[in-house]
């Protein structure tokens, strides 16, 4: 491995505990806002179907766009600064007095969303390429395990001025931990503005359709492995938007009870994502997809038996734990499976697909 590698992937570790600052507060204290704007539940339902579903699609027609700007790593940076611009005025909505909030929050999370799902294509081809296929796995697992810790400590700090502030003003609570999302990709613009892009030969057989890509089922165990990720995705996104409706609006969680509650499944799947990483080096992911899909379908069910505190603690950890092993070698599957070449459009239609089933 050279030292430009080498650097790109110490700061591609750095940089995924930055963007997981700004993950972690996106995605657990979105629906948070939504609700302190007065949404309602098929609301919250839009707010998750919506993004996903226009992101999903439009970056299809955008597959190539990193040739426009100059290469991976440029269209990286750019998209990443831009990205972050959107993230500013969310928090705002908190404090103003327009109407229909819930419906800007809507729009300015699908602009957000639009910028990560061109982003995670070219990412994922650019970063994997570093690699070879054995050292994937443990590679993802460590870098897992450092953006879990940035999750923790990212919940936790907000969960607990969260409560501090709904007192006084939830309002500037809201906004400050939008300010700190969009902040946390700044970091992430400087510390991915320093990486190395590998050269990358596009070839002819790398150009193919959407509809060619589909007709391949019956041939193509990486085609089929995308639906069988969609239908998990749709399975679980049946629910997924609710659970956080349902602690803080029908349990009475408070703020400091529902971060104890995330935080518990991202310190299972921190603890035990890197021993899924070496367990799929050895044994395969295909293998570690099987067992983990056999699971998932258990930890809704383990919601149904008591609405207990302590309770639901122990279910989010088995959560957590299952999710952890499912989504590093869903991910690591997909780098093993299609060529450098080929990974960008690829996991645009893996996007697509899944985005497809989020909106259903």
């Amino acid at each position: 491995m050279n030292e430009p590698i080498k650097r790109s992937l110490s700061l591609c570790t750095k940089e995924g505990m930055a963007a997981q600052v700004m993950i972690t507060l996106m995605d657990f204290y979105v629906i948070p806002f939504a609700l302190f704007l007065g949404a309602t539940p098929q609301q919250i339902g839009f707010l998750v179907a919506i993004p996903h579903l226009t992101a999903s699609f439009l970056q299809v027609f955008f597959i190539n766009a990193f040739r426009l700007v100059g290469g991976r790593h440029r269209f990286l940076v750019l998209g990443v600064g831009v990205q972050a611009f959107f993230l500013f005025p969310i928090g705002f909505l908190g404090l103003s007095n327009v109407a229909n909030r819930v419906e800007f929050l809507i729009f300015l999370l699908t602009l957000f969303r639009l910028f990560a799902s061109l982003i995670g294509p070219v990412w994922g081809s650019m970063v994997s390429h570093y690699l070879t296929e054995n050292e994937r796995g443990a590679y993802f697992g460590n870098r897992t395990r450092w953006a879990g810790a940035s999750s923790v400590l990212t919940l936790v700090f907000w969960g607990i001025l969260l409560y501090l502030l709904k007192e006084i003003s939830p309002a500037i609570g809201f906004l400050v931990v939008f300010v700190s999302a969009a902040s946390a990709r700044v970091i992430s613009f400087f510390l991915m503005s320093k990486m190395y892009e590998p050269p990358l030969q596009m070839t002819k057989e790398s150009n193919f359709t959407f509809v060619m890509f589909i007709r391949r089922f019956k041939e193509s165990n990486f085609v089929r492995f995308v639906f069988f990720v969609a239908g998990i995705t749709f399975a679980t996104q049946i629910a997924a938007p609710y659970f956080h409706v349902f602690m803080l609006r029908d349990l009475k969680f408070n703020y400091i009870q529902f971060m104890v509650m995330l935080v518990s499944a991202l310190v299972a799947g921190l603890l035990s994502s890197p021993l899924w990483g070496k367990h799929a080096d050895m044994v395969g992911n295909v293998k570690i997809l099987k067992i983990t899909g056999l699971l998932i379908p258990l930890v809704p069910v383990l919601w149904l038996l008591s609405d207990s505190f302590w309770y639901l603690i122990f279910v989010e950890m088995v959560g957590g734990f299952v999710w952890a092993g499912f989504n590093l070698s869903a991910t690591n599957f997909i780098y093993d499976a299609a060529a450098p070449e080929k990974r960008m459009r690829v996991l645009s239609y893996f996007n697509l697909i899944t985005g497809a089933a989020i909106f259903g």
